[in-house]
């Protein structure tokens, strides 16, 4: 399974051009006529950028975890940091429609970094697209056209803020548009790597990681009512990474987070996610990284 860790190598994988910014891009279509898919097929990739995504298939099938994303009447798109995509070569959509997409990182240190992942429709269990009313298209367009101009004005210090707020009020509208559409229908729940994010968030939530220590697998396998064994084969076939790698992917999501809070000592960000010793979560979050919990909080440290 091939992973892109940048925007730039994602956006070059898809055929999209490379980003003003590092970390956002937006690509806004207004033409007319149909386009096949950049690349013929795929096999299954990652990355770890999201993606908001206004585009009308007249055929074929995006591959999305281990369904099928069902465009039936449907539109707006959502996908989240390493889920798993696949598509053929059958694969043609309309060329008018937009593309956002930004590298999780770009979010660390705001509010919409923690909101984000409370919206159900970036999860594998929503795999539906988003049908859209003529009325909702234009608002959601026209908040994209927002983020398009501040996009392509010179960046400044404001940027960054304006971009996110305009992403912020999208997300809003879309989650009422979704409500609307979900509206007594019952979401998918067999998904295992939902519900195995499900029990790490529910297990940092409840402050268990300093109180008992990062949970092992056995632990969340028992909770989740499967065995150990089936659910790293599961997780392994489904995804290209073990069980150990998502719940680091979770430890190290969460450390981001925690890093960038004023007046934290790194030694008392390990203790808060559980670790022993704070050398061990250095040394992991560097070696996820590329970079020490150090450096990446003088990185992204708010101003």
């Amino acid at each position: 399974m091939q992973h892109f860790k940048t925007l730039s190598s994602y956006l070059d994988y898809v055929g999209l051009p490379r980003p003003e910014h590092p970390m956002v891009s937006i690509f806004n279509s207004k033409g007319e006529g149909y386009l096949p898919c950049p690349r013929e097929s795929s096999p299954p990739i990652t990355n770890d950028c999201y993606s908001i995504s206004l585009k009308k298939f007249v055929k074929g099938d995006l591959n999305y975890g281990r369904t099928t994303y069902d465009f039936t009447n449907g539109a707006l798109i959502f996908i989240a940091p390493r889920q798993v995509l696949q598509w053929d070569s059958s694969v043609v959509f309309e060329q008018k429609g937009f593309s956002i997409n930004f590298h999780e990182d770009f979010l660390k240190g705001t509010e919409l970094a923690l909101q984000i992942k409370k919206y159900s429709f970036f999860s594998y269990s929503v795999n539906e697209a988003l049908h859209l009313s003529p009325k909702e298209e234009k608002q959601i367009e026209s908040i994209v056209e927002n983020i398009e101009i501040e996009y392509q004005n010179n960046q400044d210090v404001f940027s960054k803020d304006i971009i996110i707020s305009h992403l912020n009020t999208l997300l809003k509208y879309a989650n009422r548009f979704y409500q609307r559409q979900f509206l007594n229908r019952k979401e998918l729940s067999n998904n295992l790597l939902e519900q195995f994010n499900l029990q790490l968030s529910e297990y940092f939530e409840l402050g268990q990681l300093q109180e008992k220590g990062i949970p092992s697998i056995e632990q969340i396998a028992n909770k989740m009512s499967v065995s150990q064994r089936y659910l790293s084969d599961t997780l392994k076939k489904e995804t290209g990474k073990t069980t150990t790698e998502h719940l680091h992917l979770h430890l190290i999501d969460e450390a981001k987070n925690i890093l960038l809070k004023p007046n934290k000592s790194i030694s008392e960000v390990a203790y808060e996610l559980g670790f022993e010793y704070p050398q061990y979560f250095s040394k992991l979050f560097k070696k996820k990284e590329g970079i020490s919990p150090t450096e990446y909080r003088e990185k992204y440290k708010l101003n």
